[in-house]
């Protein structure tokens, strides 16, 4: 017997557990959530980065009341939202160098601030010189414009402690202008600056930088990983940050199917994959030590991530490249030890 089918929707394109109770529900499920990164842009199918921006930047809107400006660095991100004269962006949105967003974003900090402390005086308010403004500051970058051209500004406001919040949405390398190895691309990868060929195919072992233990090491008060797979640890990230001040930074793993040769449909179960993996550890830290760790839920080798992605292809097959997969299931064994990642049981 046929029965009717009902749809629970609330008028918008909308994701997250809608039929929850309203306070266990994502930004993405409300109906008032601000598409701050709205559609119409240009980012190709399954992109990782679209979906990250979308989910911070809508949370870091509703954790401020809408009182939040962003400066972004060149690269995809911003390609894909403004392509002259067109914007998908709905906020105050600035769009800097491909290396100076957090400098930008310090700059328009540095400004609501003194700003704050004019009015403040002027109305007579004690202690107006501490005055700070209702508006908040993001920057935002890919890998390259973050862990390379922008490496120099971002360490600099982490060590002046400037009031914003950075966010970096790592694809591991640099989409936009033909996919060149950054200092965040794997080990043993395939770019175009680091081919599949040789005795030793692939990105170098050994190279390279983290930089949430870089941010870290500067002892800011809040540094954090997520994935666009786990929308809930990604959004209460981002509210915890923006509950803040001082230098905060959020690094964000969004895989992109066009530079890993994966799966458009791929994307959210590759960032799944990569922290169950151990490749991709998700933690938080707050002045340089570590608070909190998400465990694995399902322990899985790191093969299972490394197989349906194109640019790790030459790992397998016949014959292959065993002891660099080991030496790849070495480095997530590493991450596992050191943030704790498995419960006793699971390990």
């Amino acid at each position: 017997m046929d029965q009717p089918v009902k749809f629970y929707q609330t008028g918008t394109f909308t994701v997250g557990n809608r039929l929850l109770a309203p306070e266990q529900r994502s930004v993405q499920s409300s109906s008032e959530r601000s598409n701050s990164l709205n559609s119409g842009h240009r980012a190709c199918q399954g992109c990782g980065e679209a979906l990250g921006a979308r989910y911070a930047v809508d949370a870091a809107m509703r954790a401020t009341g809408n009182q939040l400006i962003a400066a972004n660095a060149t690269g995809c991100l911003e390609v894909f939202s403004t392509p002259y004269p067109e914007t998908s962006w709905q906020l105050p949105w600035i769009h800097s160098l491909f290396g100076n967003a957090a400098a930008v974003g310090t700059g328009i900090a540095a400004a609501l601030k003194v700003k704050a402390i004019k009015a403040a005086a002027a109305q007579g308010a004690p202690h107006a010189g501490q005055a700070r403004s209702a508006v908040r500051v993001i920057a935002q970058g890919g890998d390259g414009g973050t862990t390379d051209i922008g490496f120099g500004c971002l360490s600099g406001m982490f060590e002046r402690n400037d009031d914003v919040l950075y966010i970096c949405y790592d694809n591991e390398a640099y989409m936009n202008t033909g996919v060149q190895r950054s200092s965040a691309t794997p080990p043993a990868a395939r770019t175009a600056t680091t081919m599949a060929v040789g005795e030793h195919p692939g990105a170098e072992f050994g190279q390279g930088k983290y930089l949430p233990g870089i941010a870290m090491a500067h002892e800011i008060p809040y540094v954090a990983t997520a994935t666009v797979a786990d929308l809930h640890d990604l959004e209460a990230k981002v509210e915890r940050a923006m509950g803040l001040h001082g230098a905060r930074y959020l690094h964000i793993l969004v895989p992109c199917p066009l530079g890993w040769g994966s799966a458009s449909h791929d994307t959210i179960k590759l960032a799944r994959l990569a922290r169950e993996t151990g490749i991709f550890p998700v933690f938080e830290a707050e002045h340089g030590e570590v608070t909190r760790v998400t465990k694995i839920r399902r322990h899985v080798p790191v093969d299972d991530y490394l197989r349906p992605q194109k640019r790790f292809a030459h790992l397998f097959g016949t014959p292959g490249q065993p002891q660099m997969l080991a030496r790849i299931q070495a480095h997530a064994d590493r991450n596992i030890r050191r943030y704790g990642l498995l419960d006793e049981a699971g390990a």
